[in-house]
């Protein structure tokens, strides 16, 4: 980029500085891919003994059979020690467990090691969460994911990138930016508005991975940003589906089950030639290869997708309990991610075609450079921390209430 270099760009944590580390669940059982197997591990929890519910639970130094902790805000689960716990499963609820992967997991904060209880509070309607990937040398996959749900911000590389809300409050208030930043830009770019769904959207279309973490390279050309968000737009109604949508590929291309999925596979392959997806003797065509090859952070989404559905747990523990046979909704939910990473896959070429109109465009470039100049840069440190959101009573250890 001739004048201005891809280090001149901004990073991501300056203009969404507010971001937090990813849960740490440290006991798998929790989570998983179906609500009922999760429903049943419970029960088998409640129904041992003292010291079997102590084998089962798995202890860390964070949680233990008698650790008291509050409530996940927003939810219901219990506060007394789980050496005492007599009660029905909490409602599992839908997360993000790394990229393109929802699960569920039981919403009780007595079986978190870490839960991140500031996240859970801003979830909800209007929230949105964008999730850096780890940057892995030679990868082409996206530097970041946002999604509708509340991700754990695991990376598949094992390299865990920080959550970063759009809102800092519930509802869609207050957006997760640089103080001045949205004025900023719709100054330089002769808009009345520019919030902060214009920002996440050019973000998506945009964003280049780097060792420093993620860059957003920034513009104030109109048609350049109008060109950028409308692709990020694409994107994200992609990867955060939280309208209920299902996208579609054209009636030809749709993929479909060709010969039916056994009840128990065990492993996953693609044959070129065909354009099918092979699940032992199954196969779903025609199946892409830019599907079959889409990566995040140097591994394939859907080998990946796959083992979490095909591992069996060790004997004895909670996580064994599965699902004897391949449940149909895992087949309706494969087709549909096949869809959406063939689509994200053909938005590549547009994405690195607004990326060489920009390198063209030097003199609209808007680096970090002039951010600080125009004192966007470096942003405070109260920006960094969560918003003061409670405006509600939240139960703490034992029943009392929580005070923040």
């Amino acid at each position: 980029m001739p004048g201005v270099t891809h280090d001149e760009a901004p990073l991501l944590a300056d203009l969404m500085p507010w971001s937090v580390a990813p849960l740490r669940p440290g006991r798998g059982w929790p989570m998983g891919p179906d609500a009922a197997s999760l429903r049943a591990r419970w029960s088998a929890f409640v129904r041992a003994d003292t010291a079997e519910r102590e084998k089962l639970l798995s202890p860390s130094r964070s949680r233990t059979l008698h650790t008291a902790v509050a409530q996940l805000p927003g939810h219901p689960g219990g506060t007394v020690p789980l050496a005492a716990e007599p009660g029905p499963c909490p409602e599992p609820v839908r997360v993000l467990h790394g990229p393109f992967d929802e699960q569920w997991l039981i919403p009780d904060h007595r079986l978190i090691d870490a839960a991140r209880p500031e996240l859970w509070r801003v979830a909800g309607e209007g929230q949105l969460f964008l999730v850096e990937q780890g940057h892995v040398t030679g990868s082409s996959g996206p530097a970041v994911l946002a999604s509708a749900v509340l991700p754990d911000g695991r990376s598949p590389a094992g390299r865990p990138g920080r959550i970063r809300p759009l809102f800092r409050r519930p509802g869609g208030i207050e957006p997760n930016a640089a103080p001045g930043l949205l004025a900023h830009l719709s100054a330089s770019l002769g808009q009345d508005v520019v919030d902060a769904g214009d920002l996440l959207a050019w973000t998506l279309a945009v964003a280049q991975p780097s060792p420093a973490g993620c860059r957003v390279p920034l513009t104030s050309d109109p048609e350049l940003w109008t060109r950028g968000t409308e692709l990020g737009r694409r994107v994200l109604a992609l990867q955060a589906r939280g309208d209920g949508t299902r996208p579609k590929l054209p009636g030809g291309r749709r993929p479909y089950v060709r010969a039916p999925l056994p009840a128990r596979p065990a492993e996953v392959s693609y044959d070129a030639d065909e354009e099918a997806l092979c699940v032992d003797a199954g196969r779903i065509s025609p199946v892409p290869r830019e599907a079959w090859e889409f990566e995040v952070s140097g591994v394939r989404v859907l080998e990946l997708w796959f083992a979490r559905r095909t591992e069996t747990g060790e004997r004895g523990s909670l996580e064994a309990i599965r699902p004897t046979e391949w449940p149909q909704v895992w087949t309706s939910e494969l087709l549909e991610l096949i869809t959406v990473l063939a689509l994200l896959a053909e938005l590549r070429p547009l994405q690195a075609d607004l990326s060489r109109s920009f390198e063209g465009a030097t003199t609209s470039a808007i680096t970090a450079d002039a951010l600080h100049r125009a004192g966007i840069l470096p942003v405070p440190g109260t920006a960094r921390r969560p918003a003061s959101v409670l405006d509600h009573h939240e139960e703490g250890p034992g029943g009392q209430f929580a005070l923040i």
